[in-house]
């Protein structure tokens, strides 16, 4: 087992599943973090991870109750994730949970209040605009390279989860969908290069109202009734007055449209998939030819995951990392509960417009998160994570 460090901020995991291995892995990267415990509602599964990264595995009422856990990393499914956050932080523990912060808006803010309320910091994925493409583009968009944004496009697409999932009904139920499932990274990403949203405007389908199951499993080639929108368009109008179209869909066998494009008054800015940490950045000034800056060779862009065979940048952790900064210098993280909010707000908004066809103002409130420099990301690392520099 670890020994214990009293500099460093005790973590104790809730939910072992499959996104759990990526941020128990790359927790060791970081130098002032340091996993202590985890728990799920499986035993075997918690003493399998325990047993992979030497940490104890306890029961969830043990964890909240134990005092060498200081943050709760909540890796549960979207349906637990308030009841775990409330909990975690009733319990006096500083929480950071995957996306997204809560399934309704109104959970989101109780989450928000009770770490307020407490003195907790409450910070949630995505993180993935911390990485070395959304650091780029962030500092491209700070020394104005493309003037004021004007307007722009964001566009997830693809044929959805039953040709390889081989249980994919819930995929497409109520508190499901393409909005819900992929929307975090790119809205989060949006306000992280753009600011706050004020308004949505949306149109709602359904390609098919039944799906087919293909992928291996009990449920082949049985059908399921679809019980959510799978292709919706929204126009985004943000506070500084750009406007963006968010497409995301289930229903599109082969596109050719870039994950996110944005247009100012002195030029354009192309992003790769906000669901990586890297991938290549394009700038074009005045209309000249794309100037290509590619992640590969800086912190937190190389490819690393899957590890037995890379083709990704896939840093999860660093959002906590920010926070446990954030909590020894008395700022707010990044992924911060406030922004993971109002993305949680532009979801539902979006989905609200969709069904009324009318727009929806976005309520909530946040700043945009201040740019991660690259003197402070890479010390973040600790002594294993240092041979990323």
């Amino acid at each position: 087992m670890h020994g214990r460090s009293k500099t460093k901020l005790g973590i104790g995991v809730i939910g072992c599943g499959n996104i759990s291995m990526t941020y128990l892995r790359n927790a060791a990267l970081f130098g002032e973090v340091e996993l202590r415990a985890c728990a799920d509602i499986s035993p075997d599964i918690a003493a399998l991870r325990a047993s992979e990264y030497g940490i104890r595995a306890v029961s969830v009422d043990a964890l909240l109750a134990d005092p060498e856990i200081e943050l709760v990393l909540n890796l549960t499914i979207p349906a637990a994730h308030f009841d775990i956050s409330f909990s975690a932080l009733s319990a006096g523990k500083h929480v950071f949970t995957e996306k997204p912060l809560a399934t309704s808006t109104s959970d989101g803010r109780r989450l928000v209040a009770e770490a307020a309320e407490r003195g907790l910091l409450l910070g949630s994925a995505p993180d993935t605009f911390l990485g070395a493409a959304g650091r780029r583009a962030r500092r491209l968009m700070d020394e104005g390279a493309i003037g004021r944004a004007v307007t722009g496009t964001a566009f997830m697409m693809g044929r959805g989860m039953e040709h390889w999932h081989p249980n994919p009904q819930f995929y497409y139920q109520p508190g499901g969908g393409p909005v819900f499932d992929m929307g975090p990274y790119y809205l989060t990403m949006l306000v992280n290069l753009l600011g706050p949203v004020a308004r949505v405007m949306a149109m709602a389908t359904r390609g098919q109202e039944e799906r087919l199951i293909t992928a291996e499993g009990l449920y082949r080639n049985t059908s399921f009734k679809v019980g959510t929108p799978t292709n919706i368009l929204s126009l985004l109008e943000f506070r500084s007055g750009a406007t963006v179209t968010f497409g995301a869909s289930w229903d599109v066998f082969r596109h050719s449209n870039h994950p996110i494009e944005l247009h100012g008054t002195e030029g354009s800015l192309r992003l790769p998939d906000p669901d990586t940490f890297g991938g290549t950045v394009s700038l074009s000034e005045r209309g000249a030819d794309w100037a290509d800056f590619h992640s590969e060779s800086e912190l937190y862009g190389a490819r690393n995951w899957p590890y037995a065979a890379p083709d990704r940048a896939n840093y999860r952790m660093l959002g906590v990392a920010d926070l446990s900064r954030a909590l020894a210098t008395g700022r707010k993280p990044r992924a911060s509960g406030d922004l993971a909010l109002h993305v949680l707000e532009i979801m539902e908004a979006i989905l609200a417009s969709g069904e009324s066809r009318e727009s929806v103002a976005v309520n909530t409130k946040v700043d945009q998160p201040p740019l991660l420099g690259e003197d402070e990301a890479a010390s973040l690392l600790g002594d294993i994570g240092g041979n990323l520099t």
